[in-house]
């Protein structure tokens, strides 16, 4: 029997947050109780370490919870239109059993999200984004055949990441996986359970998404960590994944830029000109949300631009603003990091124009350090680079490798 004067146990849940598909088995293993709120659930921001929960996304296999993320389905025999009239890429290339990145603006070509659009069937699809888009989706749809409906917790979903990923799943005889591509996805058994398995992720890393019913979310987990010892699999917080995404060249919301539809002042929000993100406007194909605007911005130099920046030293850049020859501010630094990959200390950054355009030499950071309650002020020079600073063949390899 227990002592009434007994400490009582923490409570499995941040005060406040609801408890996710997989919180029992997770917070198993949160040894800091590092919980953070994603989209209302307790999500786990580190369990143990996050140098090595980094290490085994790049080094080993990772399971990470993304069933937080907004999961709408937009199905009928208008969804494909639908789907078009929203986002600035033409779906009507997309095939069923494929993923595509998306971004869709508002009718000032301003960014409102960003997020993956899956093809089910001709006539079915799933938007699946960070932020909350169904009053916005409805609006789209009016006067469209087609149904919109919040299916956020009526999915269970898991990250599988690294790159033994693959190695993990052989072990539990997916045989479909050979032979998914980069953004490819089918339904596949894990154990006795069904599950969705699309090769995507947020790592820019060898990896896979498994979508489930939350009812066979636990046996699914069980089945994966049951099998992943060989592979060193291991459960990770939000923190390790930060690290990763930063280093692929991915970009955050609330982050890296703000969505036009939360955004409190009319300068914050960004166009995809802006954002780098032009390759994805898709101008021949029938109208979409902000294409009369995004046409007359097409002609124009961009007022600023994100860019990805190489940072001298290796002290991170966060939050640091951005000077031309030392004196002129032109621009802040939104997520930065020391890659211990990469071996390089790499930066997001926005610049004003023409800073990042016809401008680009001379640039530096300043970087505020604490030693001891004492700040040291630090001017690093800092170059734009011209691609992601962590690409890896084993990514878009099919079929993948066992490394």
């Amino acid at each position: 029997m227990a002592r009434k004067n007994a400490k009582a146990p923490h409570p499995q849940v941040a005060v406040g947050l609801e408890a996710g598909p997989f919180h029992e088995r997770i917070a198993a293993l949160n040894s800091q109780y590092g919980w953070m709120d994603w989209m209302g659930f307790a999500s786990p921001s580190v369990l143990d370490n996050v140098e090595f929960e980094y290490f085994a996304i790049r080094n080993q296999s990772t399971l990470f919870d993304i069933s937080p993320m907004c999961k709408y389905a937009i199905e009928g025999a208008d969804a494909e239109a639908v789907v078009n009239r929203l986002v600035t890429r033409d779906i009507r290339k997309l095939k069923p059993g494929r993923v595509a990145y998306v971004i869709w603006c508002d009718e000032d070509g301003n960014v409102i999200d960003d997020g993956t659009v899956f093809r089910l069937a001709e006539d079915r699809f799933r938007l699946c984004c960070q932020e909350p888009q169904l009053a916005w989706l409805e609006d789209v749809a009016w006067g469209f055949d087609a149904t919109i409906r919040d299916v956020s917790r009526e999915m269970a979903a898991l990250a599988l990441q690294g790159p033994t990923s693959a190695a993990l799943l052989r072990a539990l005889a997916v045989k479909e996986m050979e032979q998914l591509k980069p953004f490819d996805f089918a339904a596949v058994r894990i154990g006795r359970k069904v599950v969705e398995l699309s090769r995507t992720g947020f790592t820019g890393d060898l990896g896979y998404e498994l979508w489930m019913k939350p009812q066979d979310a636990v046996a699914v987990w069980d089945d994966l960590v049951g099998a992943g010892g060989q592979q060193g699999l291991r459960v990770i917080g939000y923190q390790a994944v930060e690290m990763a995404r930063i280093e692929a060249g991915f970009l955050l919301p609330k982050t890296d830029f703000l969505s036009s539809r939360t955004a409190l002042r009319t300068d914050r929000p960004s166009t995809p000109f802006e954002l780098g993100l032009e390759r994805m406007i898709a101008f021949d194909k029938p109208h979409f949300n902000g294409r009369r605007a995004l046409l007359r911005l097409a002609g124009s130099t961009p007022r600023r631009r994100l860019v990805q920046m190489e940072v001298g030293k290796d002290k991170p850049a966060a939050n640091a603003l951005v000077y031309h020859r030392k004196k002129k501010e032109v621009g802040m630094v939104t997520s930065a990091l020391w890659s211990p990959t990469c071996k390089q200390n790499i930066a997001y950054a926005w610049l004003d124009a023409p800073y990042g355009e016809t401008e680009s030499g001379d640039l530096w950071v300043e970087i505020y350090l604490q030693k001891e309650i004492r700040w040291q002020r630090r001017m690093e020079r800092c170059r734009i680079a011209e691609k992601p600073f962590f690409v890896h063949q084993r990514r878009s390899a099919t079929p993948p490798g066992d490394y």
